[in-house]
């Protein structure tokens, strides 16, 4: 990621709390970044999807993304008195992930930000649809945002990959750790590393790639399997100079050990990789951050490899 110049985010217009509205705010004051807000619109009543099109329906078409400019703007008036650069867009746009993804690749969004929600019931998140699809099809960073504060300083942990278990490039994990110490350093925050490995696939791993004899115990098999993610884990880590207290390797399945290192270390941003098992396939894409998502107590920002490309019909926008 390039030095954050512009930071787009999504407003839900069916709420008043606006949990990616404040983070945004707060990561562009730090970055002396332009804000867009940002409200896509749809209603199929009013589409002349369904019947012939109109200018009566085209008249309330305008007056309805009036409205949500008109909104935007009041959003908008304390963060220019805060001495943000702040800019309104109302789009009339469907499906909104797709209207957003449009969006942020027109205006050349460095960073975008939404909201994500717990269940008051089980702490857990509730991924919507847009979630699933923005993790699956947005080239550029995304930050989900969680409705709790965000401390300061801030903890940010980034999860990578380092044996490359679920196809994610070498320079994926560099990009997710490159961009992870510019926002720790420039919010004053701090860093951690973080991989996990599964050691109950390691005589399959250790078949496969073999380079353990199998005849050896389980334990022997597995303590290898350590050894060999310790090493590269450890190159990547040193390599950026995270130290070892702030490096941690855990035995596990991602998406159960990531929320526990996170909760355990009180972070606030997860920075992880998304990426498919075939470029040629959008199936896959982003499964273990969606997994991981669900059960993480703090924001989840995604990076995508600089190859991705979005399936979405960037010239599909469909005006008011």
């Amino acid at each position: 990621m390039k030095e954050i110049s512009k930071i787009l985010a999504v407003v839900d217009p069916t709420t008043e709390d606006q949990p990616a509205l404040r983070r945004a705010a707060w990561l562009a004051k730090k970055n002396n970044a332009e804000l867009e807000l940002l409200v896509c619109y749809y209603n199929e009543y009013l589409s002349g999807d369904r019947l012939f099109d109109s200018p009566s329906l085209e008249k309330a078409r305008d007056e309805v993304i009036q409205s949500h400019e008109k909104h935007l703007e009041k959003l908008a008036e304390p963060l220019r008195a805060d001495g943000i650069v702040v800019k309104t867009t109302a789009l009339w746009d469907h499906p909104l992930y797709e209207g957003v993804v449009r969006r942020a690749v027109e205006s050349k969004t460095d960073l975008i930000f939404k909201d994500t929600h717990h269940h008051s019931a089980v702490a857990r998140a509730l991924l919507t649809n847009t979630d699933w699809n923005l993790i699956r099809t947005c080239p550029l960073p995304l930050w989900l945002v969680k409705p709790v504060e965000i401390a300061d300083p801030p903890i940010f942990v980034a999860a990578i990959d380092p044996m490359h278990q679920h196809d994610k490039p070498a320079a994926l994990d560099d990009e997710i750790l490159h961009v992870s110490k510019a926002l720790a350093k420039k919010v004053g925050g701090e860093l951690h590393a973080f991989h996990s490995y599964d050691p109950r696939i390691a005589v399959a791993t250790a078949t496969a790639n073999a380079y353990i004899p199998v005849s050896l115990p389980f334990d022997e098999i597995e303590k290898q399997m350590h050894e060999d993610h310790q090493k590269r884990f450890k190159e990547i880590t040193e390599f950026h100079k995270i130290d070892d207290d702030r490096a941690h390797l855990v035995a596990g399945l991602t998406h159960e050990e990531l929320p526990i290192i996170a909760e355990q270390l009180q972070a606030d941003v997860v920075v992880m990789g998304a990426v498919a098992r075939n470029r040629w396939k959008r199936l896959f894409i982003g499964a273990t951050a969606e997994r991981t998502l669900e059960h993480l107590p703090c924001d989840l920002l995604i990076i995508k490899p600089d190859w991705f490309k979005t399936p979405v019909d960037l010239d599909a926008h469909q005006a008011a």
